[in-house]
């Protein structure tokens, strides 16, 4: 039948748009040496306590094995315990400030759980050097001798101070030669940590100075990188938001300049983003290997000359948190170029970003994403509806001229291209177009689409619940078949890791299948009733929110065919009498064997 061809079409047309369409886009389109030497001295020895087995990248990141995990726990209690710190106190963040070097090492999410129980810790997303998931930040300024701080430069802080919104905190160095340095941090509500980057020069000679801030991170707490979301090397470069380069890229040419001016340079994963932003200078941005596994980002500012008696001020913005779309937005409205634009929407974001604050709206209003899903659900197919409606009274026209059809096919049987011309003429005649009924399942494409990637890239949708068993929407079913629905104590491989969800998806679709009149050709028909149960293998690793979403839709459309075949009763009784036609030919068949 017409509307089984339809949906057939439907899932192979959005299984090339899911795996296909960025595939093909990425195939077609395809600064302080003081601290460098740091770096690179922490990252050889680093990588030599590597195990030679890594683990896969999981799809949040964040360190794998179990004991590089201790490692971290102990590392980090004996590096944050070691003192000559200013702690971090804001809405956003919390951490501290790392007065030898004067990095920014120790910073946590206060918003955002590790994991989907409620009783594990914040998100950590700097870690100090050395330690097994390291991440930092650090500003200061190129030059010889020890005029300028290095790595090892032990700041100065006022005692008791404390970074807030409310109380920057400054550190200072004096060089002894006359020039004295100044680290200004500030913080906001959210993510944003800005540095105001002084050189005073008190000597009676000239100076010349040269900025430069980076980002230092192992990918070894990486999300998955996939052709569907960019994990790695992020920034935008004269406006426009590069997703081009991942870390292999990095390790391969070793120094890798970017072109244009930075707006902005940094790391990311599928829902946390550490990046660098220049304010109101030009900054040449840089993506450097230092090892295998070490990875910097920086920006290195124009040279410059601070006369006797003047100070030398460079501003520069560090934003270290979540992938919230709000908060990004807000940054991007502040100046900082496309900043929104961070979160890898892809080619299809016009459609995307209108289904997630649709999506967002609904939650607010029922308080439960998954309610929301069904409610979006509902508007969906509520909109295609008078669609729909279209779609069966061209089934039932193309119902009406079957007979007429099959005369053609007859008469013509021994010239296949005349009977098409003479259907073809027939259509014409009659009125009647065939392609018609597809417009509802084009319709859904995107939409299906939009929502598939808004629950893997959203941190809107990270860790919310729906009902029962179902603790995180953009997760997979955590319940299997295979392993008792949690009673045996293993996981299943994810393409037999068949959960509730999909079985109900299978269920609801061959219940939708079967509402359908059968097909006169037998292999055609076992092919529709496959189809419901090579999908539940297909989908059942997907987001549960997704498989929530198209179980809503195939009920949906089970009551609007229950609906519309009350409204067209000629369907009803044209399908009946296929059904009858096709079993006295298998009984026709059966006699003559």
């Amino acid at each position: 039948m017409q509307n089984q061809r339809n949906i057939i079409l439907a899932v192979v047309l959005t299984a090339l748009v899911l795996f296909g369409w960025e595939a093909g886009v990425g195939y077609l389109y395809p600064n302080a040496h003081k601290t460098e030497q740091a770096e690179q001295a922490q990252a050889a020895q680093q990588d030599t306590t590597k195990s030679a087995k890594e683990p896969k990248a999981t799809r949040e990141g964040g360190l794998r094995d179990a004991a590089e995990m201790a490692l971290e726990a102990k590392d980090l209690k004996t590096a944050l315990a070691g003192g000559h710190r200013v702690p971090i106190v804001a809405p956003g963040v919390s951490g501290s400030i790392n007065l030898q070097g004067g990095l920014l090492d120790d910073l946590v999410l206060n918003r955002h759980r590790e994991t989907v129980q409620k009783n594990s810790g914040p998100v950590r997303i700097y870690s100090p050097a050395g330690t097994p998931a390291q991440q930092y930040a650090q500003v200061g300024w190129a030059g010889q001798g020890g005029l300028t701080p290095s790595a090892g430069t032990l700041w100065t802080a006022q005692p008791g101070a404390k970074l807030t919104p409310q109380t920057p905190v400054t550190l200072t160095w004096d060089n002894g030669r006359g020039q004295t340095y100044a680290l200004t941090y500030h913080v906001d509500d959210n993510y944003m940590v800005t540095v105001d980057q002084s050189v005073r020069n008190s000597a009676r000679a000239p100076i010349q100075i040269q900025p430069f801030a980076l980002l230092n991170r192992t990918d070894l707490t990486a999300s998955l990188d996939s052709y569907q979301v960019h994990s790695g090397p992020i920034g935008a470069f004269d406006g426009s938001v590069s997703f081009s380069t991942n870390y292999k890229d990095v390790v391969a040419q070793k120094t890798l300049e970017t072109t244009g001016n930075t707006d902005w340079i940094g790391f990311t994963d599928v829902y946390w983003m550490s990046t660098l932003i220049p304010t109101g200078e030009k900054a040449q941005g840089t993506y450097r290997a230092l090892s295998d596994h070490i990875f910097r980002a920086d920006i290195l500012y124009d040279k410059d000359i601070v006369q006797a008696g003047q100070t030398n001020t460079v501003t520069t913005k560090i934003f270290a948190g979540a992938k919230e779309h709000e908060v990004l937005a807000a940054y991007a409205k502040q100046g900082i170029k496309n900043f929104d634009l961070s979160i890898d929407w892809g080619w299809f974001r016009w459609f995307e970003k209108p289904i997630f604050w649709l999506l967002m709206s609904l939650f607010k209003i029922v308080g439960n994403f998954g309610f929301a899903i069904i409610l979006l659900t509902v508007i969906v197919r509520g909109a295609m509806f008078p669609v729909a409606q279209r779609q069966f009274a061209s089934m039932a026209a193309m119902r009406a001229i079957q007979p007429k059809m099959k005369a053609i096919q007859e008469r013509y049987k021994d010239d296949k291209a005349q009977a098409q011309q003479e259907i073809m003429k027939l259509y014409k005649e009659e009125g009647v177009n065939p392609l018609a009924g597809c417009l509802p399942m084009f319709l859904q494409i995107p939409v299906f689409f939009a929502l598939y990637k808004t629950l893997i890239l959203s941190i809107e949708m990270r860790h919310q619940p729906f009902v029962l068993w179902i603790k995180d929407l953009s997760a997979p079913d955590p319940l299997h078949v295979l392993n008792l629905f949690g009673l045996l104590p293993f996981d299943p491989p994810g393409f037999l890791a068949i959960g509730v969800l999909a079985l109900l998806l299978g269920t609801t679709m061959f219940l939708q299948f079967r509402l359908n009149p059968a097909q006169m050709d037998p292999t055609q028909q076992q092919i529709f009733m496959i189809m419901p149960w090579f999908m539940m293998f297909v989908m059942a690793p997907f987001a549960s929110g997704l498989l929530v979403y198209w179980i809503t839709s195939n009920l949906l459309t089970i009551c609007q065919q229950k609906f519309l075949y009350s409204r067209h009763p000629q369907l009803k009784a044209q399908a009946a009498k296929v059904v009858e036609d096709t079993e006295r030919a298998k009984a026709r068949q059966k006699g003559k064997a």
